[in-house]
């Protein structure tokens, strides 16, 4: 029915590819996190130079 899906024997050939997952996973996460905080570094430069919060107040 589905000769195309292969499932080993031995489950210990599946540990290369949870660890790959893993690394693979843990790098998203950090760069996730650089991200967001770049991003937060921006916004804090922008409010800083251009007073976007004073004039979000007088509207």
């Amino acid at each position: 029915m589905m000769e195309f899906l292969y499932f080993p024997e031995d489950k210990s050939e599946y540990i290369p590819a949870v660890l790959s997952l893993l690394v693979f996973v843990i790098a998203a996460a950090i760069t996730m996190i650089f991200i967001i905080k770049a991003s937060q570094k921006e916004e804090k430069k922008t409010e800083e130079n251009y007073h976007l919060k004073e004039h979000e107040n007088e509207n």
